[in-house]
């Protein structure tokens, strides 16, 4: 019997030789895989960055020794013989080290996006107030992800996680029921930041109450009014109500009536809508939709005017709606055709005997 036929823990010796040979040679291609990955990639970045290659290069850089390890380990007891025990030590070995590395990239995916998030947040829209929620919502993430990952590893070790995962079942509820409003509240901003109902700087309304959107909190949101009060909306009430976001309009549609006389010859009413076109089309950034007699009110006929402007801008708006009124009614002036105002015609009758004595 040679030296290498030798039976050592009931493999000879060559076979342990051959395994640590398998064991070094894929440590060491993955180890040089890695690093042909990670010049590959850095070469691209020098000719063309990318946010994406940047990321890969990060996730491929955040890939452990010990799970290359484990992997080696593995493929070097696919050559040996070995107990049972020792079989399914190696297994879990690797499955621990695979979870621990998933929960590694995860980390680093979830780091991604609540930075790039919250770099829209206060770049584009400058919204400090989101960009606080957002750090909060990446932390209860990766709390969860890294939860899981030891409830696995648990569960491979043997543990019975179902006791541990009933009581922490148990607790989560009591936890939820005596939180319940602050809980709702932080997931309801959650969805704000995410879905973006709104932001920071709209004008929005909010059943009876309106104004501008100031500082989306945690717990609730506020708005500064038109009288300036600040008004307090929880997150949750929000979410559940009608919301009138204003600054979303890349328009604005604006109705108004006007009564002229009965007495006003036909001629003139027909030069009415023409008047009212001229006044609504000097104004920059109005266009008429239409001018017309609408009804025979109880005072006058009944004009209807709806025209668009081409902005949101409220004060802006409010300024043109001005202007087209006081220049409407020049050219009505000009005319001769004067706004109707209420009247009333009384008819008497003399008495029955003194009409039949006359």
């Amino acid at each position: 019997m040679t030296f290498l036929q030798q039976v050592v823990a009931a493999n000879p010796l060559w076979v342990w030789l051959l395994a640590l040979g398998v064991g070094g040679a894929t440590f060491g291609l993955l180890k040089l895989l890695k690093w042909l990955v990670l010049r590959h990639l850095g070469r691209r970045l020098e000719r063309t960055p990318s946010e994406g290659i940047r990321l890969l290069a990060d996730l491929v850089r955040r890939t452990q020794a010990l799970f290359f390890l484990s992997l080696a380990l593995l493929a070097a007891s696919l050559a040996l013989r070995l107990p049972p025990q020792a079989v399914r030590g190696i297994e879990i070995l690797a499955i621990v080290a695979f979870l621990v590395q998933v929960a590694s990239w995860g980390t680093r995916l979830i780091t991604h996006w609540i930075n790039r998030e919250i770099r829209n947040q206060l770049e584009r829209e400058g919204n400090a107030a989101a960009a606080t929620t957002l750090n909060a919502v990446g932390v209860i993430v990766k709390i969860a992800l890294w939860t899981v990952v030891l409830l696995l590893a648990l569960d491979n070790l043997g543990v019975n996680i179902t006791a541990l995962i009933t009581g922490l079942g148990i607790a989560g509820v009591a936890v939820a029921l005596a939180l319940q409003n602050i809980l709702g509240d932080l997931f309801a901003s959650m969805a704000i930041v995410v879905d973006k109902p709104f932001l920071v700087g709209d004008f929005i309304v909010v059943g009876n109450h309106m104004g501008t959107v100031e500082r989306i909190g945690l717990k609730t949101t506020r708005l500064r009014s038109l009288s300036g009060e600040q008004l307090v909306y929880s997150n949750s009430e929000l979410l559940r109500a009608v919301v009138q976001n204003y600054r979303r309009m890349t328009e604005r549609r604006a109705v108004f009536t006007f009564r002229v006389p009965f007495s006003t010859p036909l001629e003139k009413l027909a030069r009415v809508p023409e008047l009212v076109r001229g006044a609504v089309e000097a104004q920059p950034l109005a266009r008429l939709a239409w001018a017309v007699p609408r009804e025979f009110g109880d005072h006058g006929i009944v004009y209807e005017v709806v025209y668009y402007y081409g902005s949101p801008d409220y004060s802006a708006w409010r300024e043109v709606h001005g202007a087209i009124h006081l220049a409407l009614l020049g050219k009505l002036r000009e005319l001769g055709v004067e706004l109707a105002y209420p009247t009333w015609v009384v008819h008497t009758s003399p008495p029955k005997e003194e009409a039949g004595g006359t």
